[in-house]
C-alpha cells in the first residue's frame, strides 16, 4: 500500500478529484495549506501599500492506494493539475511513501481491504 501526497493549486482540486473518480479512486483527503518553493511568493498592492506574500495558498491531497495504482494515480494528478501544456512554476509536487498499515475503525478490517 502507498500514500500519495500531492500539493496542487486550489483551483485544480475539482479537476483532479473528477479525474481520480473516473479511475475508481473514491477516498481523498484535501487540506487547505500554504507554502512556497521555487515560486517564492509575490508582491501585492493593498490600499496603496505594497506587501510581500511569502506563503501561497495550496491544496494538499492525501490518497491511500494499493501499490499497483501508483503509476496511474501519479499520471492522473500530473495531467489534471498542470496549468497548461507546458506547465508553470508552482503547479505542485507529488510525493509517494509506503503505507505500513491501514485499519477501518468501523469494521476493524485491515490492509488493502480497509482502503
Amino acid at each position: 500500500m502507498k500514500m500519495i501526497t500531492a500539493i496542487i493549486k486550489p483551483f485544480k482540486l475539482d479537476e483532479v478529484r473528477e479525474a481520480l473518480s473516473e479511475i475508481g479512486i473514491s477516498g481523498i483527503t484535501a487540506t487547505e495549506v500554504k507554502g512556497f518553493g521555487r515560486q517564492k511568493g509575490h508582491t501585492e498592492l493593498y490600499r496603496g501599500a505594497e506587501y510581500t506574500v511569502d506563503f501561497l495558498p495550496k491544496v494538499k491531497l492525501e490518497i491511500a492506494i494499493t501499490a499497483d495504482q501508483v503509476d496511474s494515480v501519479i499520471e492522473i494528478i500530473s495531467t489534471s493539475a498542470k496549468s497548461d501544456i507546458e506547465g508553470k512554476i508552482g503547479d505542485g509536487k507529488i510525493f509517494v511513501s509506503n503505507l505500513e498499515q491501514v485499519t477501518r475503525i468501523r469494521t476493524g478490517e485491515t490492509g488493502s481491504i480497509a482502503l
